[in-house]
């Protein structure tokens, strides 16, 4: 396609993220918004208002015939709404998780591949320059690995309606926990070879079948260990809500979140603040070599900037031919791990994989 002429882009999905996601599209010249696809009517911040919503997905790709498709829906819809904008002749941008199922999310990867289109994954944190630093310094510092990881949120309100609908299809540990668990396989590129889960329903108001609360552990073949928490509701501690540490033989290096962050808050769940570098060598005392290093994250990209810098990539991805093969197989391998925590959640038996 020509270099200068903007990609055309459907949006659907105009939550949280498919309108950060659009916001991005409207303000980079690179794109053109041809229609937004949602369920019902929702207020549109001002670059968007001059377009109408629409209830159609399928009907927007016949009538609109984009170049590229960004599905922001809830999860159950994702796998369906990408191989049918890939085989309409779409690129395709899909949040995470790139669907609910194993067998889905590998469906989606293999009608990319037959179909020569472009598919990216919303993985953010791939964007953060901040986490690109938190990745390379515990590589630099060498495995086996302890991670230790959460994610919870403390929700009332519309964020608490918000989770309750997501958890008519995902768990918490499984929305969320993809992220972190691509994090930890950067990290160390050892094969994850088992998985440990548990999960408390802690509300009437969610399905009998579902649990706001859960646990994973994954065992790594280089010997690392990890863990992640997730929890959604109004009952949900703030206390130590955000733990994002990486443990070697060598150091940690680690996440410290800034005094009074709230956990509803969305900038939160990728802020950084400051990162502690820690080294274990010792000198001839016994004593700590050296002292802590504290690294400023002042001027971090925002959750916005952070939308506009993935879409970015998805135009370069585009424009530039960009293999995304490993991409797309660690968007499978990350599901895959989350899958089986839930599976052994339901089951209460650690899960091989």
């Amino acid at each position: 396609m020509s270099e200068t002429r903007p990609v055309r882009v459907v949006v659907a999905g105009l939550g949280n993220m498919g309108r950060s996601h659009a916001l991005a599209y409207a303000t980079n010249p690179g794109f053109e918004i041809a229609a937004l696809v949602n369920r019902s009517d929702v207020e549109l911040p001002a670059p968007l208002t001059g377009h109408a919503i629409r209830r159609s997905f399928s009907e927007a790709l016949a009538e609109e015939k984009p170049e590229l498709a960004c599905i922001a829906t809830y999860s159950d819809s994702h796998a369906d709404y990408a191989v049918e904008a890939i085989e309409a002749g779409c690129h395709v941008f899909v949040e995470k998780p790139l669907a609910t199922t194993v067998a889905d999310a590998q469906r989606v990867v293999d009608a990319a591949k037959a179909n020569g289109r472009k598919l990216v994954i919303g993985y953010i944190l791939r964007h953060h320059p901040s986490w690109m630093r938190l990745i390379a310094e515990a590589r630099g510092l060498g495995g086996p690995y302890v991670f230790r990881m959460n994610l919870n949120q403390q929700s009332s309100g519309a964020t608490w309606e918000t989770h309750r609908q997501l958890m008519k299809t995902t768990s918490p540990i499984v929305d969320c926990g993809v992220h972190y668990l691509d994090v930890m396989c950067q990290i160390t590129d050892a094969k994850p070879v088992e998985v440990r889960g548990m999960g408390v329903r802690l509300s009437d108001e969610i399905d009998a079948g579902m649990y706001n609360y859960g646990h994973l552990q994954v065992l790594f073949e280089d010997g690392s260990v990890g863990w992640y928490e997730a929890g959604w509701g109004p009952m949900i501690s703030e206390t130590a809500f955000f733990v994002k540490d990486v443990i070697s033989p060598n150091g940690c290096v680690s996440i410290v979140m800034a005094e009074g962050a709230r956990s509803d808050d969305i900038d939160t769940h990728t802020k950084t603040s400051t990162i502690r570098l820690h080294s274990a060598a010792t000198a001839e005392d016994g004593r700590f070599a050296e002292q802590d290093q504290l690294l400023s994250m002042q001027g971090e990209p925002g959750h916005q900037d952070l939308c506009d810098l993935e879409q970015a990539f998805v135009l370069k991805a585009i424009r530039e031919d960009i293999d995304l093969t490993r991409h797309m197989d660690d968007a499978v391998k990350s599901l895959a791990v989350c899958l089986a925590a839930d599976e052994s959640v339901r089951t209460g038996k650690p899960v091989r994989l």
